[in-house]
């Protein structure tokens, strides 16, 4: 891909913060939306400070030569609410969070140190574009229900959380906020082709808007998309209720069983996690025509990932992974500047602290982010099968990979283990290791 900006460029300070404001917007949903789901009084400031903190850890370990942003990983979900729900006290459920993320971060150190030993050859023998392309294009699969889901709901909800917009308004707003980013990237010029998402959720919520306003008027909710009210019980400057402070009242409250129950809820995602980790860089590097596996080297994005994700749920509470919105975002802009995913990751601290602006970027209509989705999952599907037009799907043994990876994968295969299930093997892991195991099988099959 011919990059506007590469890894070492650095865009004119104006133009940076535009740049690194994008990346916030592209990776602020699900970064925030994992601390909303756990409940528990989990703050979503936080999560977002976590997220700024972790990817500076990330940057520094990869020696700022990979341009990805690291958010709250949606894979221990299911670990976390098992910590909560293990735990005797609701501070003893942050401890066991910040525990578990320590436990996640040393399986990251472990196999770091394994990879240094013994080279990253393996995986690319293991992993062959046959195997890989298919993965990283499920990644984009994967997503598109989250996406579809978006497009029809406002930020109004009844007592329940339900949105009480109508679908069809929201449909019609997400929709103008994609075609708005397809216009932006393809006919814009200069400064417009690179800022696409900016500009888009710009659309979008001026749309949003002006069906609340006519709603608000004419006392219709189903029109009314953006929630005003919050803006009204927001504080100005607020410090984001840090995960590690919480924690230290309940180490009291921790005995053996409990560690060893994190220790069980945690340890096996991150397993999961590095099969995803391995993905997410192949797919990155094949953007920005660097072997990222190679340099940095894999140890070092091991590193940063799971020494990033600790620093992160100390203070967010939510363990942090490379973002496919990231990777999308770097690539329909073309801007594979590592200043610009730093700049993002300061700006993202910074306005984790300012009410008005994290109000703003949560007032956002999930109709308009499911826009921006759209085109973000699209291109992280385009982008895997770029990966496979090289491989000869004549060859049966090539489309039976192919086959075992996406089939389980869009069908959505996953396996849960545990009495209440709280180690999960994702979608993803589940068909990457099936196709793993199916071109292992089928290495020494006969060319047709």
């Amino acid at each position: 891909m011919n990059l506007i900006y590469g890894i070492k460029d650095k865009p004119k300070f104006g133009q940076l913060l535009v740049f690194a404001f994008q990346q916030v917007l592209a990776i602020l949903a699900a970064t925030i939306l994992v601390p909303a789901i756990i409940g528990n009084g989990m703050s979503q400031s936080a999560a977002l400070f976590g997220a700024g903190v972790g990817t500076i850890v990330y940057q520094l370990f990869t020696k700022f030569k990979s341009p990805v942003f690291l958010g709250s990983s949606f894979a221990f979900i299911g670990s976390m609410f098992a910590a909560f729900g293990g735990a005797a006290s609701a501070s003893a459920g942050y401890t066991g969070i910040l525990m578990g993320a320590a436990f996640a971060g040393l399986v990251y150190v472990v196999i770091a140190i394994v990879v240094k030993i013994v080279g990253v050859k393996w995986i690319n023998k293991l992993m062959p574009p046959v195997v890989i392309g298919p993965t990283v294009a499920l990644i984009g699969l994967s997503l598109a229900v989250n996406a579809v889901n978006d497009l029809k709901v406002g930020k109004v909800v009844d007592a329940a959380g339900v949105s009480l917009a109508s679908p069809y308004v929201a449909l019609i707003t997400g929709i103008i906020t994609l075609f708005a980013i397809f216009c932006f990237s393809v006919y814009g010029k200069k400064m417009a082709k690179l800022i696409p998402f900016v500009l888009g959720i710009l659309v979008g919520y001026i749309v949003a808007t002006i069906f609340t306003v006519i709603g608000i008027a004419t006392d219709n909710v189903a029109l009314q998309l953006i929630n005003f009210a919050a803006f009204k019980e927001m504080e100005i400057f607020a410090i984001p209720d840090f995960t590690f402070l919480e924690a230290m009242k309940g180490v009291k409250d921790i005995d053996g069983a409990f560690i060893a129950t994190v220790a069980v809820a945690y340890v096996p995602v991150a397993f999961v996690v590095f099969a995803e980790h391995i993905a997410d860089h192949k797919n990155l590097s094949s953007i920005i025509g660097t072997d990222l596996l190679e340099e940095p080297g894999l140890h070092r994005t091991l590193l940063g990932d799971g020494i990033g994700s600790v620093a992160g749920a100390i203070f967010g509470g939510c363990p942090n992974t490379t973002y496919g919105e990231s990777v999308g975002c770097v690539a329909i802009t073309r801007n594979a500047s590592v200043i610009t995913v730093t700049t993002a990751a300061i700006m993202s601290i910074v306005i984790s602290f300012f009410g008005p602006f994290v109000t703003f970027l949560s007032s956002i209509p999930n109709c308009v982010m499911g826009g921006v989705c759209v085109a973000l999952y699209g291109f992280i599907a385009v982008s895997g099968l770029k990966m496979i037009q090289k491989v000869d799907l004549n060859a049966s043994k090539n489309l039976f990979v192919v086959a075992s990876i996406l089939i389980p994968g869009i069908g959505g295969l996953s396996v849960s283990f545990g009495a209440n299930g709280e180690v999960t093997l994702t979608t993803i892991a589940c068909a990457l290791i099936l196709g793993i195991l199916a071109n292992t099988m089928l290495a020494k099959g006969k060319e047709e």
